[in-house]
């Protein structure tokens, strides 16, 4: 037993066989509990958002806070495994408060807690996010679903920017204030540099002031066609026709031609109907008759639809009509459009015309016979 004491107290390096047991033991105990430890501080901070979010449940929170609560623990662990051991006096290292290794080691440490707190934080914002979405689908409102994702990316840039600027105070012991008044000078050179995200920014404002749309709504703008899934601080995303999830910016949504499908109230339809040039006049003004009534007869159309003669075409006798159907639903829109169409196709064959084809008269000049 004297021999292993002995043995322990062997000296290396200013440091006992001791101290580095104490090291690799603390470490390899650190790393073996990491998991459970975190997941035993996440469900102790949950208790503080239970009442709020028993509808998510703690094991999306702990999802959400396994990986920076986890790096936390690391970064503690090697801190105490790291304070039994010492440097050897040989390296003559100045104090901690004099810049050199052991001042930079401290600042490292805890410039890294901070980043770390940091990233709980965010992720505690992101948990909040869930939270408030879950609760916004259960409203008639539709701005809260769009305003929701929107404060929660400001909150969160807010944290990230608050933490950066602490963590360099902390590691670089600088003034925040000074830091703070210095970035005033330089905020021409950062506006300028980050002008396209202050433009979709800036969009996302007058998306939420304007309100040209919220989520949910169908819309068109520019080239893409879909519904709106979420607005974020930069960009907003629409679920196009085919599926695809695509990030169009806040910017190029609020300056391209926007047409809102879900805020008509009602859907117009216009068409030719090209007849026959055998088609006689009696005939013509009964199709025209006919017509008029089934239009004015239909429950979902609004009433004065226009049907006339409009022109002679190159091939047929043209039929312009123009009406109106009292819905905002596509759907309902195509077939109420597919059972006019029907019933005017048995209007013209009732009254013995049909519809024209585009047709071409050649005319063939006959060569005659030269007299021998």
């Amino acid at each position: 037993m004297e021999e292993f004491n002995t043995a322990l107290q062997h000296t290396f390096l200013n440091n006992t066989l001791a101290d580095y047991l104490w090291f690799f033991g603390i470490l390899f105990l650190g790393l073996l509990l990491k998991k459970f430890i975190s997941k035993v501080l996440s469900r102790l901070l949950y208790r503080l958002f239970r009442r709020y979010g028993k509808h998510i449940g703690v094991e999306k929170f702990i999802a959400l806070l396994s990986a920076p609560v986890g790096f936390l623990i690391l970064v503690i662990i090697v801190y105490v495994a790291c304070t039994r051991l010492s440097f050897p006096k040989e390296w003559n290292l100045d104090p901690e408060n004099v810049f050199g290794l052991r001042f930079v080691l401290i600042q490292v440490f805890q410039g890294t807690m901070v980043l770390a707190v940091t990233w709980i934080a965010t992720r505690v914002i992101e948990f909040i996010g869930l939270v408030m979405k879950s609760r916004a689908m259960h409203t008639e409102s539709k701005l809260d679903d769009q305003l929701v994702p929107f404060v929660k990316e400001i909150a969160k840039v807010i944290v990230a920017g608050v933490g950066f600027l602490i963590m360099l105070a902390v590691t670089f012991d600088l003034d925040v204030l000074s830091l703070v008044a210095g970035l005033g000078i330089g905020g021409l050179a950062i506006a300028l540099a980050a002008k396209e995200t202050l433009e979709n920014l800036l969009g996302s404002f007058t998306i939420f002031l304007d309100k040209p749309f919220v989520v949910g709504d169908h819309v068109k703008a520019g080239a893409v066609e879909g519904t709106i899934d979420s607005i974020g601080f930069r960009s907003t995303r629409i679920r196009a026709l085919d599926k695809m999830l695509v990030t169009v910016p806040n910017k190029k949504m609020v300056d391209a031609e926007l047409i809102n499908e879900t805020a008509r109230t009602v859907r117009r339809a216009k068409f030719s109907l090209g007849l026959v040039y055998s088609t006689n006049e009696s005939q013509l003004k009964s199709i025209l008759k006919d017509i008029r009534q089934l239009l004015n007869a239909h429950s979902l159309l609004e009433p004065h639809p226009i049907v006339r003669f409009e022109q002679f075409g190159n091939s047929s006798l043209d039929i312009l009509v123009i009406y109106v159907v009292m819905t905002p639903v596509y759907e309902e829109y195509l077939k109420v459009k597919e059972e006019i169409n029907f019933a005017i196709l048995e209007i013209v064959r009732k009254h013995g015309s049909n519809f024209a084809l585009p047709t071409l008269s050649v005319f063939v000049n006959q060569p005659q016979k030269e007299d021998i």
